[in-house]
């Protein structure tokens, strides 16, 4: 037991070690364009499936309520969230319909949709980035391994380049931890609190 706890960690460890020395400079890049989105009066749209689900429900959640300071509550929406939506389009039109549909309905020009999967190869996923980009969004996406397809598609990628997929969720909760305290210092500090 204590061998699969150490090895554990020292997965946890590498997979931090990449995020730091791999996205350290990339991170502002992504958390500019979310608050760029924000400050325009837009909207971040957020999606992903299984434990990158949660992760977009708790991202959402922490824009529209609050991570660390007081704020003014900012505009995101989890598409995972409405079981009746999602219910209803994954049996009428198929289960990789689920964003895409969503995002024809929510998004508009100048929104950003943020992507979470593990794989990078989630096909509702591609297929909701492939409708936000004809939308005119902007497309993020938090991604592991190699980045999949995923990747090669959305304007700013961020890969966690590690193979397994628990390390690679527990750095995307990190990352997007470290977004919301980059968008609170933007309108907390930024005198945008209002």
């Amino acid at each position: 037991m204590n061998d699969r706890i150490s090895l554990f960690f020292e997965g946890h460890q590498k997979a931090f070690t990449c995020v730091q020395s791999d996205l350290s400079e990339r991170l502002p890049q992504m958390a500019e364009a979310l608050i760029d989105c924000l400050r325009a009066g837009h909207k971040i749209l957020v999606m992903g499936n299984g434990g990158s689900a949660a992760d977009a429900q708790h991202f959402a959640a922490e824009l529209v309520g609050r991570f660390s300071g007081e704020r003014r509550a900012l505009p995101a929406i989890a598409l995972t969230t409405d079981t009746s939506i999602l219910t209803a389009v994954a049996n009428d039109f198929g289960f990789d319909e689920i964003f895409k549909r969503q995002v024809q309905a929510l998004a508009a020009p100048g929104d950003v949709v943020l992507a979470i999967s593990t794989s990078g190869n989630s096909n509702n996923v591609y297929r909701g980035l492939l409708e936000a980009r004809n939308t005119g969004c902007k497309t993020v996406a938090l991604l592991g391994g190699d980045g999949g397809r995923i990747a090669e598609m959305v304007d700013e990628p961020l890969v966690v380049s590690v193979p397994e997929t628990p390390h690679i969720q527990e750095m995307h909760a990190m990352i997007l931890h470290l977004l919301c305290r980059l968008i609170d210092d933007a309108f907390i500090h930024g005198g945008d609190t209002e």
